[in-house]
């Protein structure tokens, strides 16, 4: 593979500032189109020479439509671990590669799921308010659900559900997982079926990936099947889960409460949600730590880099794999 040296690399959003301060290693042009009143008039001016796009935004929608519009394009190097934004099957078909940041973010992510589970179950944000607003001086605290014999059910398996459920052990919980397929050297208990998983488990976590066929797979029914005592934490991609089904889960007792870090439609975050006592809700921060954002940053370079020099991207999807 021979790049040419006057590879022009857009910036499809507004950069990091970890990324902006790593891509000045880049020996090419780059394209910031941001620091401009008018984005897009720029964007259109230079199209015909884009070979590369770094995109740090899973807002931008990056489709059949908006890959038309970049005819040479032969990279997407994204800042993220989740690609949804991405058609990578059509990126793959058009012999474009698509690159995205695993493994470095996983610990973090897997620390916040488990805070958003001690502090859904343990009310710890009520408690704060609690103290806070001088209640206990007139009363005790409630008390709360324990992490304590609960069973937690990790919907996928991967990177992060790895880590997760490492953690969820120490904390004596039984692990049992959901996936397409039983892992091998894994002694979790697996349900092939996830209805029948949330019958066996009051707590789910959910840490697959988005696609077509995850889309929605939490609904009503497995909702009640999770019970009222049920806990279901979200770190992953807010359409694996029916947020109306699950307000109307939270609203009528049907579950006890949820803890979530991504949303249907971000940043809109449901007035319903909000009002309600027995959430848990966070601005999509699971790998927003700034040693994980500086990795995130640099793997992003070094798949552009990777690519400038004639080589193999170091992590592309496994749509794009042998492209």
């Amino acid at each position: 593979m021979t790049i040419p040296p006057e590879a022009v690399i857009l910036l499809s959003s507004p950069p990091t500032a970890f990324v902006r301060e790593e891509i000045t290693s880049l020996q090419t042009q780059i394209i910031n189109p941001w620091t401009s009143d008018n984005p897009e008039t720029i964007i259109a001016s230079a199209a015909s020479r884009v070979r590369a796009i770094i995109n740090c935004s899973s807002r931008v929608n990056i489709d059949t439509d908006y890959m038309n519009r970049f005819p040479n394009l032969a990279l997407i190097s994204n800042h993220g671990v989740g690609y949804d934004n991405i058609d990578a099957v059509e990126a793959a078909r058009r012999g474009i590669i698509v690159t995205n940041t695993p493994d470095v973010l996983t610990e973090d992510v897997a620390d916040l799921a488990m805070a958003l589970l001690l502090a859904t179950v343990r009310l710890i944000p009520q408690a704060d308010q609690f103290v806070r607003q001088e209640r206990w001086l007139k009363a005790p605290f409630p008390l709360s659900g324990s992490l304590q014999g609960r069973t937690m059910g990790i919907v996928g398996l991967g990177r992060i559900g790895h880590a997760l459920a490492f953690r969820a052990k120490a904390f004596g919980l039984h692990i049992t997982y959901h996936g397409r397929h039983r892992q091998a050297k894994v002694d979790y208990s697996y349900h092939p079926d996830l209805l029948t998983m949330a019958k066996d488990c009051d707590t789910l976590m959910v840490t697959a990936p988005a696609t077509d066929a995850t889309r929605h797979m939490i609904n009503e029914s497995i909702l009640k099947a999770l019970g009222p005592a049920g806990v279901i934490i979200n770190v992953s991609r807010g359409s694996l889960i029916d947020q109306d089904a699950l307000i109307s889960a939270l609203s009528s007792g049907t579950i006890f409460a949820a803890g979530l870090d991504v949303y249907e439609d971000e940043p809109n975050v449901p007035k319903a949600l909000i009002d309600l006592d027995n959430t848990v809700l966070l601005p999509h921060i699971g790998s927003a730590t700034l040693p994980t954002r500086k990795a995130m940053a640099r793997l992003v370079v070094d798949n552009v880099e990777a690519w400038l020099s004639g080589h193999s991207p170091l992590t592309p999807v496994p749509e794009c794999l042998g492209l």
